[in-house]
Parts: C-alpha cells; sequence; structure tokens
C-alpha cells in the first residue's frame, strides 16, 4: 500500500510540474517576442558551457571538500545512493566548478568510492544464508535499464529548462527519502522485537543461579563453518554473469564514444542512440524471461521460496515497474550526474532484498554505470586530472572505511536498518543540498531575465 502510494506521489507530482512548465514556457516565448531584455534561448546557459577549473591548492575550499567528499562517499556507498547529489553542490559552491565539470568530478567520486566498496563487499559473507551478498540476478535485471536511463537524463538535461530539473529532483527525494525512512522505522521495530525474543529464549536457559540448563531431548546445534577470506571471495564472485555486465559496458561504451564523435542530431547519430535500447533490452529481456519462467515454475510446484534476494513475486507487472524504475533511476543519474542509486537503493528495499544485499547490489550496479560515465567523460576533456584523482583517492578510502566501520557497527547492535537509516538521510541531505542550488541558480536566470522553457536538443548544444 505504502509502495502505491509514493508511485501515486510521484506520478501526479512530476505530471502538475511538466504541465507547468509547458504553460510557464509559452509565457516566456511571448515576452521574448515583446520584449527585447529576455535573452534567447541560445543563451540560457551560456555558463554552463564555460570551464572553470579551480587550481589544486592546498586552503579552505579543499579541506572541506575534502571532509565533504570523505562523509558523503562514506554514507553514500553504505546507503547503496553513490552521494551524486551531495558532491555537484559541494563542487559548484565550495570548490568554484561550473556545473558539467562538477557533475564529471562527481561521477569520479562516485566511481572510487563504489569500487572500493565492492572490493570490501566481495569479502563479506551474506549474513543469514550461503550465497553472494551480491545479488547477480538483480544486477542482470537493473544494470541495462539503468544505462539506457542514464543516456535518456543525459538528453533530458539538455532540453528541461534548469528550474524544472531542480522541482523534479526535490519531489522525487522528498517522496524516496520519507519512504526509506518509515521503511528503516519498520525494521527498527521488528529488529526491537526479534531482540526480545531472542533475550526471552536465552533466559530460559539460564536457572536462578545462573547456571546454563541445556534440555537432552534436542541434539546440539551445529555450529557454522567459518570460511577463510578467500573462500567467502570466491563464493561472492559469479565470473560468467559478471562478464555479461562487463560486456553490456563495453557495448554501451562503444556507442557513447562514436556517437560523441558524430554530428549531433545527424542521422547515424539517431542510429547509434537508439541502438543502445536493443543492446539494454536483450539482457534486461533474457533475465526478466528467466525469473518470470522460475517464478511459474515454482507457484505450479506449491514452492515458495523466493528466486532471488528480491520476496516479489515476478509477474509481468512487477517486472515491468522494475524496469520503469531502473530508467527513472538512470535519467536522475543523468541529470544529476550521479550513478543512479537514488531510486536503485530505495528500490531494492523495497521490493524486500534485505539491507545488507541492497547496499552491496546497489554499489555494484553504481560501478559500472559510473565508470562509464567517467571513461566517457575522460575522452571528452570535462574535467581535470588532478582534482579528479585527488577527490577520487578521498573516496577510495571513505568507501572502504565507510563499509568496514557501519558493518562493525550493525554486528555490534545487530541492526541491519541503520542501513536504511543513513539511505534515507543521504537522499534527503541531496534534496536540501540541490534544492539550494537549484533555487539560487533560478533567482539569477530571472534577474538576468534569461529564457526559462523548454530548449531544442539539437540547437543548444
Amino acid at each position: 500500500m505504502a509502495t502505491k502510494g509514493l508511485v501515486v506521489y510521484l506520478m501526479s507530482g512530476f505530471a502538475l510540474v511538466i504541465v507547468s512548465a509547458f504553460f510557464l514556457a509559452n509565457g516566456t516565448r511571448d515576452d521574448a517576442k515583446k520584449s527585447p531584455l529576455v535573452l534567447l534561448p541560445s543563451t540560457l546557459r551560456g555558463s554552463d558551457t564555460e570551464k572553470v577549473w579551480p587550481e589544486l591548492e592546498f586552503g579552505w575550499r579543499v579541506v572541506v571538500a575534502t571532509v565533504i567528499g570523505f562523509l558523503g562517499s562514506a554514507c553514500g556507498t553504505v546507503g547503496g545512493v553513490g552521494g551524486g547529489g551531495i558532491f555537484v553542490p559541494m563542487l559548484t559552491l565550495v570548490v568554484g566548478f561550473d556545473t558539467k565539470s562538477a557533475a564529471a568530478i562527481s561521477k569520479c567520486m562516485i566511481m572510487g568510492a563504489s569500487t572500493s566498496s565492492v572490493w570490501y563487499n566481495l569479502r563479506v559473507p551474506h549474513p543469514m544464508r550461503e550465497v553472494p551478498i551480491i545479488d547477480y540476478d538483480l544486477a542482470l535485471l537493473f544494470q541495462p535499464m539503468l544505462m539506457v536511463g542514464i543516456t535518456v537524463g543525459v538528453a533530458l538535461s539538455v532540453v528541461f529548462p534548469y528550474w524544472l530539473i531542480t522541482v523534479l529532483i526535490i519531489i522525487l527525494f522528498l517522496g524516496t527519502s520519507s519512504r526509506s525512512f518509515f521503511k528503516g522505522v519498520e525494521m527498527w521495530k521488528e529488529e526491537t522485537i526479534l531482540k526480545k525474543e531472542l533475550a526471552q529464549q536465552q533466559a530460559t536457559l539460564v536457572n536462578s543461579h545462573g547456571e546454563l540448563l541445556i534440555d537432552t531431548q534436542y541434539d546440539l546445534l551445529i555450529p557454522r563453518e567459518e570460511k577463510t577470506e578467500w573462500q567467502i571471495l570466491c563464493l561472492n564472485l559469479r565470473w560468467k554473469r559478471t562478464l555479461i555486465l562487463v560486456l553490456v559496458w563495453v557495448a554501451f561504451l562503444l556507442l557513447q564514444v562514436i556517437k560523441n564523435n558524430l554530428a549531433v542530431c545527424s542521422a547515424w547519430y539517431w542510429v547509434l542512440f537508439c541502438l543502445q535500447f536493443p543492446v539494454a533490452m536483450a539482457v534486461f529481456g533474457y533475465e526478466a524471461v528467466k525469473l518470470y519462467r522460475e517464478h511459474k515454475k515454482r507457484m505450479c510446484t506449491g514452492n515458495t521460496e523466493a528466486i532471488c534476494e528480491a520476496t516479489i513475486q515476478w509477474t509481468a507487472v512487477h517486472i515491468l515497474f522494475c524496469a520503469l524504475c531502473g530508467i527513472l533511476g538512470g535519467c536522475v543519474g543523468g541529470l544529476l550526474g550521479s550513478g543512479g542509486g537514488f531510486i536503485l537503493g530505495p528500490l531494492l528495499l523495497e521490493i524486500g532484498v534485505i539491507p545488507q544485499v541492497a547496499s552491496a547490489t546497489a554499489t555494484f550496479v553504481m560501478m559500472f554505470s559510473s565508470s562509464l560515465s567517467v571513461v566517457e567523460f575522460y575522452l571528452l576533456k570535462r574535467f581535470p586530472i588532478p582534482y579528479a584523482l585527488y577527490l577520487m583517492s578521498v573516496s577510495i578510502l571513505a568507501g572502504f572505511w565507510g563499509q568496514y566501520f557501519v558493518r562493525k557497527l550493525i554486528t555490534f547492535l545487530g541492526r541491519a536498518s541503520l542501513i536504511v537509516f543513513i539511505l534515507s538521510g543521504v537522499i534527503f541531505a541531496s534534496a536540501i543540498t540541490m534544492g539550494v542550488v537549484g533555487i539560487r541558480k533560478s533567482i539569477v536566470m530571472i534577474e538576468n531575465h534569461e529564457f526559462m522553457g523548454f530548449l531544442s536538443f539539437c540547437s543548444s548544444q
């Protein structure tokens, strides 16, 4: 019920904002015809096209960027959301980068943090079963849709006015952060009940003198065999499925690199743009059909065991919902310069994945999507190498140590819901920071009488 409410909230909010944007766009065009003070659409994002690359020198800006980058990367990777909604405002407001360069460096930071987190998670056992902590079925299902969504999001970032992107992001982040928070509260209550039951069970095994009582009618439980770090690594790695994800990554990279060397809106440009969809649909369709058939097979035999970490029934409607959410997550990543985890992280929790696996799987998928953008931005020379390497090294350390400390804290407290609260906090903080930057920039555009409507994709690049 809560999921349906969130979907209704997002759909109604998005529809209302986009309809309002069309009315405002028409009004702005009329004003532009009547008044010479309104700047033409081609001048709308002139400031964004000018590269602003501050020098990497020790000072308060670098110190603040280091602290925010470390904390954002640590919390973002633990929550499985990356942290792009924090990095981009920090890089523009504190360090002084232009918006496009800030988005590119943000991708570098997400790639560094997610890569170190994946390396840490590969050496951590599943908390409940003898299976990998990364759900490769869900990774194969969501990664292609996420990459398609990023492509669409980048295109929409060119067309949509800045104020519209800001409002859509605020609506989305407030909805997902509040839903994640309430999900965390539910899990916290369930953990509290479980801890009380365990305490009562332990109390029944001890008499008034503190002596341990053993019921001889039950056999002693066989302790779980402790695995070495190498055995855990081998269990968590699935080479064939990882190879499929790498092949998808390479296919998207080649299409993007070739497309970027062509004239925008030329015939071959649109051919390569559209080729990304069948590539993504092939992998997504393979995994979706596999989950659907396995679900029907188990339903016929009366087997209620979950196919993967998600506890939902893999019906056609649910598979379509996951596809749309994957595309939406990618669109957000393309608009913000993030890895798409702001949708994927909460979605995995919503479909029943436990927090530890949701965090590991979302971070694993983000590693592919963010690294694809980093390679593309490097070829386009969209970020300064020294700053990118420095902040990426900070994120690498933050991703590893963030996972280490939070996992230790979860083990000590026995509350995996901490991951959900961290996820909710990062999304909410991103809503605030992106809102402040977006409102500030929109006010400047209004004061300068700049065009506030939709732009042409072909003429505005």
